[in-house]
């Protein structure tokens, strides 16, 4: 059941990052799905020990955990969409 959370939460997640973003007719909904899973585990690292929480990677559905995730997610895409700059279309 863990992982149909997090297929759900994760497509959700990225897709609202993506918005945010501005990248969401680059991405599919897998690639939503992926985003969100991976921006979920760098919150995990990064942002969830700063806010006091957990994410939803580790069995954590709060408020706080989302928003961790979320961050985690938005980190992943401005890293993306940096290397894609630098990239000669």
């Amino acid at each position: 059941m863990n992982i149909v959370i997090w297929l759900i939460v994760g497509g959700i997640i990225g897709w609202i990052a993506s918005m945010i973003m501005r990248t969401d007719a680059q991405q599919g909904m897998i690639l939503n799905v992926v985003v969100g899973i991976i921006g979920s585990m760098i919150g995990g690292w990064l942002i969830a020990p700063l806010l006091g929480s957990a994410t939803v990677n580790q069995n954590d559905f709060s408020i706080m955990g989302l928003v961790a995730s979320l961050i985690g997610a938005i980190i992943l895409l401005a890293i993306v969409n940096l290397f894609r700059r630098g990239r000669v279309r």
